[in-house]
């Protein structure tokens, strides 16, 4: 790994913030699709931000949703409606991406983005607490 850990999560987080902004250009230009797309690529790419911190990362989604609840969620360090709000968006993204008959509306994209602005404020809450962490004893 090149770099800081914490080198590592800020580049993460501003690819997450880019995807926020394009998924919420994508509602507005009605590609819901690629909007819902979008909003789960920040939330995914965030929550890599967190990860790096634990020097954790996969090249497979399920690895990165995986470690994310066993040492997150299941441990009580996030709340638990943040890794269903991720499972969901990988749900709705392998939907909107796979199935040949998925069509999204502006509701779910909407959902989606509103999901996603929550959840990324939680995760960007929790790094600025491991940043401390890293600070301190480092």
């Amino acid at each position: 790994m090149e770099g800081t850990e914490k080198d590592l999560a800020k580049y993460r987080i501003a690819k997450a913030k880019e995807d926020m902004e394009t998924a919420k250009i994508n509602l507005d230009n009605g590609k819901f699709t690629q909007s819902i797309n979008r909003s789960y690529y920040a939330m995914f790419h965030i929550t890599r931000a967190l990860l790096s911190f634990d020097k954790f990362d996969s090249n497979k989604h399920s690895g990165i949703i995986s470690y994310f609840n066993q040492h997150y969620a299941k441990t009580g360090k996030i709340e638990i409606k943040y890794s269903k709000m991720l499972r969901e968006a990988e749900a709705i993204r392998n939907d909107s991406d796979y199935d040949d008959f998925f069509i999204a509306t502006k509701e779910q994209a909407e959902n989606q983005i509103k999901n996603a602005e929550e959840y990324m404020e939680r995760m960007e809450k929790c790094i600025k607490e491991k940043e401390l962490c890293v600070i301190s004893n480092g």
